[in-house]
């Protein structure tokens, strides 16, 4: 894998969040950093980011739950740059809804961006990663080990994901295409701020007495940072960890008690 003066990453949910930490970061690692996402002036600011820290920019506004959309991305990604030699599945929104009450079309919502969204842009980039002996991760969630009913399907369709990145590392194995999966833990995101927000209200407590109830639930000591996930998802598309594959890591503050 080229992680040179001609190295393209794609990251997708680039606008915010894990997603914007990572193009960032990956900006000093490759020569190039394409950016995914819906949100047009928040992915404008990522490029800015991108550019100043030294590497090109190339922006792509379009919405993954779109059934053309990975043909779009890696298209483009080939007419600009000729090669892809990582792919950052990082977008998803999912419903943080209880079991009981999460309706059909949030389910397939959730599935088409984070699932399908990751799982088209794979088989898309494939044949460019094969050339490249690329390096692919798609980002699930802690919540896949322990799935609750309070916010079931980001449980089930993170856990979904882990094991589509198990099939895609077993035909990567062949074709010299490097796959793995990240579980992140509570970080503090603008989607996590803002649920936290909404609980504080509904609850009738202050936000910082809902992040507090929170931590204390998760025993852990704190909330990660989008900058220390980006670090991880980084050193998997790098060459030293080139002989990793097919592993699921989780990332979480110990959270997730179970070995």
């Amino acid at each position: 894998m080229n992680t040179g003066t001609n190295s393209v990453a794609i990251v997708t949910g680039a606008s915010q969040g894990i997603g914007r930490a990572t193009a960032i970061r990956l900006a000093k690692d490759f020569s190039a950093v394409v950016l995914v996402a819906r949100n047009r002036d928040k992915l404008e600011d990522t490029a800015n980011e991108v550019k100043a820290a030294g590497a090109q920019a190339l922006v792509i506004y379009l919405n993954l739950s779109d059934i053309d959309a990975a043909d779009i991305i890696v298209a483009r990604t080939l007419e600009k740059f000729g090669r892809i030699d990582a792919l950052l599945n990082i977008a998803g929104d999912v419903p943080q809804i209880d079991l009981f009450e999460t309706s059909d079309a949030q389910w397939d919502a959730g599935m088409a961006l984070k699932f399908h969204g990751a799982r088209r842009l794979t088989l898309c980039a494939w044949e460019a990663l094969k050339a490249s002996h690329g390096s692919v991760v798609l980002t699930s969630g802690n919540s896949a080990v322990v799935p609750k009913a309070p916010y079931a399907a980001v449980g089930v369709i993170n856990a979904a994901i882990m094991a589509l990145a198990k099939a895609f590392s077993d035909r990567g194995i062949a074709d010299g295409v490097q796959v793995n999966s990240v579980q992140p833990g509570p970080v503090m995101t603008g989607r996590r701020s803002a649920y936290l927000e909404k609980w504080a209200l509904a609850h009738n407590v202050t936000v910082e007495e809902a992040m507090a109830k929170f931590l204390s639930n998760a025993e852990i000591s704190r909330y990660g940072t989008p900058e220390e996930i980006a670090d991880l998802l980084a050193y998997l598309v790098l060459p030293p960890a080139r002989w990793m594959t097919g592993t699921s890591i989780r990332m979480d503050g110990g959270e997730v008690k179970a070995i």
